[in-house]
């Protein structure tokens, strides 16, 4: 496996941080990246501009995919200029193990 550490490049977040995913050694395909990314940070494919191997370069091809090594920062930045409207931040009382009754007992 290949591992590499991805994010949603926004400069507005106070914490903006990485989540480490991880990449079949076979599979080292930009679909694949741009498919495994998307999925661990819960953003659209169809939202993403481009894939930035940081500090300052575009990743556009399987070739570029293949030579990227263990622990590479990447930011995925995404084409819609509100980015907040892409993320919805669920309720408490939808987070799984969220007990109703429990947060209603006093003590």
């Amino acid at each position: 496996e290949l591992v590499l550490k991805v994010r949603i490049q926004n400069p507005n977040l106070r914490e903006n941080d990485f989540i480490e995913i991880e990449l079949d050694r076979q599979e080292l395909t930009y679909k694949e990246l741009l498919r495994v990314s998307c999925r661990e940070l819960g953003v659209n494919p169809e939202h993403v501009q481009k894939i930035r191997k940081l500090p300052n370069t575009v990743l556009r091809k399987d070739k570029d995919v293949a030579r990227l090594q263990d622990f590479q920062e990447l930011e995925l930045v995404l084409t819609v200029s509100d980015k907040n409207l892409l993320f919805r931040v669920p309720a408490l009382s939808e987070r799984s193990g969220y007990n109703k009754k429990a947060s209603e007992l006093t003590y």
